[in-house]
């Protein structure tokens, strides 16, 4: 039997999958995700949604690649 992902919010998600800045070292982008870092697109606002796809697009020239990190919420 197959069941549905419940929808992720940022509230909600035990895990955030984090783009980290190659030139700021406290420059992040953080989006809920499940420990496998898959990221729920339409679960995200539309300004959240387009920074994750931006991170995605400049992963080695901006950021780095993202991990999967424990949420704590």
């Amino acid at each position: 039997m197959h069941t549905q992902p419940m929808p992720l919010t940022p509230a909600a998600a035990a895990f955030v999958l984090r783009f980290g800045s190659l030139f700021d070292a406290g420059r992040a982008l953080t989006f809920p995700c499940d420990a496998e870092g898959h990221v729920q697109l339409d679960a995200l606002s539309e300004r959240a949604r387009t920074n994750y796809l931006y991170a995605r697009a400049v992963v080695g020239r901006e950021f780095t690649a993202p991990v999967v990190v424990k949420s704590y919420n």
